[in-house]
This record gives C-alpha cells, structure tokens and sequence, in this order.
C-alpha cells in the first residue's frame, strides 16, 4: 500500500531543497518579457530545463512554435498542469520603487503583470515536486506540463484541446496568480473569443468611372479609393457605434480592439491596401460570444463595401467555459489551508514602502493588502463573486484554462501576487507598482511557493489517495453528461486542422545592427515622440 503521508513530505521536501534554483528560473523567464507568439528564449529555457529534468519533450507541439508538451512517468493516472509565460506590452518595468522601464528598453515594451512567470515556475515546481516523490518510491504516475504560449489572446490551449492533446488525461491542477489565496469553486471563468479584420483595397483602379472625365490618362491626380485605411476607421467607429447594441448591459462582457496594421500607404495619391484590426471579447455564454461575432461580421461587410476594400476573417481563438469541480476544489482547499498563506519578509515590505512614499504616500507598517496573506475559503470566495453578478450568469471574465475542463477533472488554484494596501477606499496604485513587484522574488516567492506546495500534494494526493480521483471523475462524468461526447459535453470550438496565427503581425522584440530592440524602436530618450502638445 501506498505511503501517502510520506510521498507528501518528499514532494514539499523536494520544494524546500530547490526554492533557490526555482526562483532564479522565475527571474529569468520574469526578465525575458516576451509577448503572444514570440515567446521564444522562455519557451527555450522550459524545454531545456525540462529535458535536463527527465521529461520527454515534443517542441512546437500543436503547430505552436513556442508551446511544448513534456511527459514524464509510465503507468498509472495521467495529471495535467500548465506553464504560461507571455508578457504584456506596454508594461516595461525594472524592478526598482518607481516608474522606469527595463534599462535599454522602449518604455512601452512588454512585462509581466499576472505575472505569468511565476504562474508558469509554480505549476514547473509542483510538477517537479510530484515527480520525485513518485520516482523515489516507485509509486506508479505520469506526469504531463503542458507549455502554453500566447494565453493574453487565450491563443494555445484551444489549439491543444482541437488537436487532441487533453484527450485522455485523468486530471489536471492548475493555477494562476491573484489578490486571493482560495480556490475557484462553482463560478468558473467564461468565453474569450479573438479574431482579425483584414481589410485589403484590391482593385483601387476601379473606384472611378474615367469615362466622365475629360482626360483619360489622369494618372495619380484622380480621385482614387478611399482604401484600407478608411476600411478600418469605419470598422473601428461603426463598431463603437453599435457596441451599445450587441447586447444588453448584463453579463459583464467586454468587447476591445487593437490596431495590428495601419496601411503603409504613400503620400503619392494611391490607395491604402492592407490593414488588421484584431477585436476580442469576453462573455459569460457561447450564444453571447456568437451574437457579437454576428455584429463584427456585419460591420467588416459594410465597411469594405463603403471603401472599395473586401473584408477577411481570420479566427485567433474561441474558448469553451469554465466546468467545476467540487471534489477537487475541496481537496485542494484542504492541501492550501495545510500549507498555509505567504509572509513577506523585510525586503519586500521595505520595497513596498519605498514605492509608496515615491507616490506621496505614508509609508505603513504593513504595506500589503490583507487579502495576500490570508486564506480565503472558497466559499467565501464564491459568495463575492455571486454578489456582483445576476443569478442567471453562471460564468464571469475569461481564461483559456477552461479548455481543460471539458477532458478531465480540473480545478484552479488562486494564490497572492503582491498587492500595496490602499490609503483609502478610492485609491488605485499605478500599474507599474504591481509590474515591479512582480520581478522582486522577497515579494513574489512567498505566494509563487505557496502554489507549487499546495499543487504539488494535489497531484501526489491524485494519484495515491484512495478514491479521490475516481470521486473527482464521477462528479466530472456527471456534469458533462458522460464524459467527452456526453449529453451535456461541449466539444473544441476550433477545428482540428486550425492553424494557428502565429504568422500574424504582433508585437515582438527584433534584432537590428542597433542591437535587440522592441517592435517600436527604443528611442535614445524618452519615448522618442517628440515634443509634447
């Protein structure tokens, strides 16, 4: 028989021997930064030290140049967890008290604010914990991290669930960052659907009818098409316009926009020919997120119909909603409340000091919220969240981790990142605040390390305590109707054969005779933007 208590004790025995190695990992994959699609020194560094771990790795699995999935064990059930480590842009911070990008960075260059680096060390640590707990006892187990690039656009974990990478796990633990230590219970996370606007001005020529004009051969003096350009303004406003109409004011959803490519029209009178708006929207139901996609469609059509353009679709993803899991919630709890909430040493507390009196605040005593360093029982955790929505919804904001809920018994962990104690009710600290303490590892180890503990004796609990698993599947067989393919089960949304958009124009770092620069190049001062208006 299985020694539970004492494969426990090895996997946090294990943590406790490689805090130091973990946190450097952290800080490395923490000071790449990289964004969506182009996270190619992290997604490097994981296989590596994976490989270096005894894992099996398959690169680019799903078609991804920076995903990965890496295997380790033979026989026995099969556990799941994640790693994500795309950054932000707009969100270049060094890790000092004040506002300051990253020495010999454009100061809207990309950083981490989840932060998806320490979310991605604890699910690597708590799989590497598992792993030698079940190795050193010969306790049969497998083991599968799964690397998930691009989940700011919610972009990998759908292509892996079409392309039947969950099929066949036995459960999954995963994790995210937060103000909280608690786990999610019966509200899970939403929709989150993506998709690129092409707009392309084809054939400009015969915008005009040259029979009218007195000279034929007018060349670039001709009133030419509106073009691209003015497809993309019009996508843009008609969709600002029509945003009040494409559903009610309930729900919590959210619709927003970026500009991935503005023409690159000369000045010499000719039409612009291609441009990319990119629009992704949140939504508590799949027919909400179809209704908005609906509305888009209809305004892509009109607005290439107004500008001499033809309009493209291209999907970047579509997510499923969350599905709970009380059996698992519960035993995670229970493995959190063992571990216990995170402390903050005297480094991080005079950090956050200094941070606040670079605002014009009072240094506190204690300059961390109350919530990073207590424990949240779930259900007072779903009760807060109840209180902000209608009865009828069943599912707020988005994450893509939802995807793994619909192949195997999930549950997602929440614990603190650093959050600064308000002065007052109505104060916000600037998003930098977050983004610095982020990369601090005084502030960010104690709730990175309480997740790797408690995720790590959630695997060992899943694979060596007794009808744990089989409870958890139960319940998921139930909710789904059967399991995959059940009466209530909710297939990929995303085809097989998707391609992911990782050829699409996004935000990167790129390599010049100026050395590594930002998509937007760092200028010698400033924002290099000129002289203020």
């Amino acid at each position: 028989m299985t020694d539970l208590p004492s494969l426990r004790r090895a996997a946090l025995d294990w943590i406790g021997a490689n805090e130091a190695r973990m946190s450097a990992f952290n800080e490395r994959i923490w000071g790449f930064a990289e964004p969506a699609w182009r996270e190619y020194k992290s997604a490097r560094a994981y296989v590596d030290f994976l490989r270096a771990e005894g894992f099996d790795v398959e690169e680019g699995s799903g078609g991804m140049p920076t995903a990965f999935v890496a295997r380790w064990g033979a026989g026995g059930p099969l556990l799941a967890s994640f790693s994500e480590y795309d950054a932000v842009p707009g969100n270049c911070q060094a890790v000092v008290p004040r506002r300051e990008p990253r020495a010999g960075m454009h100061p809207y260059a990309a950083g981490h604010t989840d932060p998806h680096s320490s979310l991605g060390t604890a699910a690597l640590t708590s799989v590497l914990a598992a792993k030698a707990a079940l190795s050193a006892s010969g306790t049969p187990g497998r083991l599968v991290l799964f690397g998930e690039p691009a989940e700011k656009v919610c972009g990998s974990k759908p292509v892996h669930a079409a392309k039947g990478y969950y099929d066949g796990l036995d459960a999954a633990v995963v994790y995210h960052p937060h103000l909280q230590n608690t786990v999610t219970a019966e509200t899970q996370f939403g929709a989150y659907w993506s998709a690129v606007i092409t707009f392309t001005c084809d054939s400009p020529e015969t915008w005009i009818d040259k029979s009218l004009l007195p000279i034929r051969d007018v060349g670039h003096a001709a009133a030419r098409a509106p073009g691209a350009s003015d497809a993309l303004c019009l996508m843009y406003t008609t969709t600002k316009y029509t945003k009040e109409a494409m559903f009610p004011h309930a729900g919590a959803w959210t619709l927003n926009e970026c500009i991935l490519h503005g023409g690159d029209a000369t000045s010499d009178n000719l039409a612009p020919r291609f441009t990319q708006i990119q629009y992704s929207w949140r939504t508590p139901s799949l027919p909400m997120a179809q209704q908005i996609a609906n509305v888009l469609m209809a305004n892509a059509r009109s607005a290439a119909m107004a500008t001499a353009c033809t309009a493209h679709l291209r999907w970047v993803t579509k997510t499923r909603v969350g599905l709970a899991n009380t059996v698992l919630t519960d035993a995670t709890w229970a493995n959190l409340r063992e571990v216990g909430p995170p402390a903050y040493g005297d480094a991080a507390k005079g950090f956050a000091r200094e941070i606040q009196a670079n605002l014009g605040l009072a240094p506190m005593d204690d300059p961390f919220s109350p919530a990073n360093t207590k424990l949240t029982d779930p259900a007072e955790f779903e009760a807060g969240m109840r209180h902000f929505l209608p009865p009828w919804q069943h599912h707020l904001s988005a994450d893509d981790y939802v995807e793994f809920c619909w192949h195997c018994p999930t549950v997602r962990l929440l614990t603190a990142r650093p959050r600064l104690r308000a002065p007052d009710a109505d104060y916000d600290y600037p998003m930098w605040s977050y983004n610095a303490l982020g990369g601090l590892p005084a502030a960010i180890d104690p709730g990175m390390f309480v997740a790797a503990r408690t995720m790590a004796l959630t695997l060992v609990d899943l694979v060596a305590k007794p009808g744990l698993l089989d409870a958890a599947q139960a319940e998921w067989r139930e909710r789904t109707g059967g399991g995959m393919g059940g009466s209530k089960w909710v297939a990929p949304l995303l085809p097989r054969d998707f391609a992911a958009p990782v050829d699409m124009k996004w935000p990167e770092y790129v390599t010049t005779p100026r050395g590594e620069e930002w998509c937007v190049p760092t200028p010698t001062d400033g924002l290099g933007a000129g002289e203020p208006l």
